[in-house]
């Protein structure tokens, strides 16, 4: 299945992707693309529902953030040793954990909002992990269990603010619409293998990143256990699991966004984001 929701920023609908493209509302079905719905049980009730009984969405409605409720957005850096090569940092010997604030979570066609004084605002395409049910000390072995799904994330950062102002990289990754999310959460039954998804992004046009989940240091199966050692995982948590080489930091000379720019990113499978970048 792929479900989404939609509708204006923070009053959106529950929805479903139909067979013949058309997007079709869950209101009545499910109270959100969240908590329970998210668990085995829930989504295999929602497999039960035939999408073309229920009523059309118009054509051109916002698509929000394909997840609701989610308590936290885990991001993993340097998780593409060619990545961490254009970046000039070693691969490292543990994931890098950084959270993005659940206030930069927007729609994937919302647009990238350069932040005041900011001079080095950054693309990266990820393939984000949807966790569907409680992960506490999983095994390796027993950690897709508490998968959902997956979608399609621009982790949008600003280098100035995360690399070389003092601190943590929070800062420079938890900017408004910083985090756009979808079109639609795929359940992981669609997905026979996240480690061989070939994913790009494009500046104006022009391929910026063109790589796959294949070359991933960690993958998702290591990043769930891992994670699920330091904190909970609950249903809704997003994890973020990393960047393919191409960002404009990498680029020689660096190449940032500016305002009028258009970028369009996509993952096998999971659906393409475009997005105007406009100045706050």
């Amino acid at each position: 299945m792929k479900l989404l929701r939609h509708g204006a920023r923070g009053a959106e609908k529950p929805g479903m992707l139909a067979a013949d493209g058309s997007i079709r509302d869950l209101t009545g079905i499910v109270p959100d693309i969240a908590g329970a719905t998210l668990s085995d049980a829930g989504l295999a009730e929602l497999v039960k529902v035939d999408p073309m009984s229920l009523p059309v969405v118009p054509e051109g409605t916002r698509l929000g953030a394909c997840v609701a409720g989610m308590s936290k957005f885990i991001c993993i850096g340097l998780n593409y040793a060619d990545h961490a090569a254009e970046s000039g940092m070693d691969v490292p010997p543990e994931p890098v954990i950084f959270m993005k604030a659940n206030s930069a979570i927007c729609g994937p066609n919302d647009p990238i909002v350069i932040p005041r004084n900011s001079v080095k605002t950054d693309w990266e395409v990820e393939l984000a992990v949807v966790i569907g049910s409680h992960a506490k000390y999983v095994s390796e072995a027993d950690a897709m269990n508490h998968v959902a799904g997956y979608a399609l994330t621009n982790d949008v950062s600003e280098r100035e603010f995360q690399i070389e102002r003092a601190g943590t990289w929070t800062k420079g990754k938890s900017c408004d619409n910083f985090g756009q999310i979808g079109p639609w959460l795929v359940t992981k039954d669609e997905v026979a293998d996240p480690q061989n998804l070939s994913m790009w992004c494009d500046v104006n046009g022009k391929r910026m990143q063109d790589g796959s989940t294949k070359t991933m240091v960690y993958g998702v199966a290591h990043l769930v256990s891992y994670l699920s050692q330091f904190m909970s995982l609950l249903p809704g948590d997003v994890i973020s699991t990393g960047t393919p080489p191409g960002v404009g930091m990498g680029m020689k000379p660096p190449t940032y966004l500016k305002a009028g720019d258009v970028v369009t990113l996509g993952i096998e499978g999971l659906g393409e984001q475009r997005q105007d970048v406009v100045a706050d």
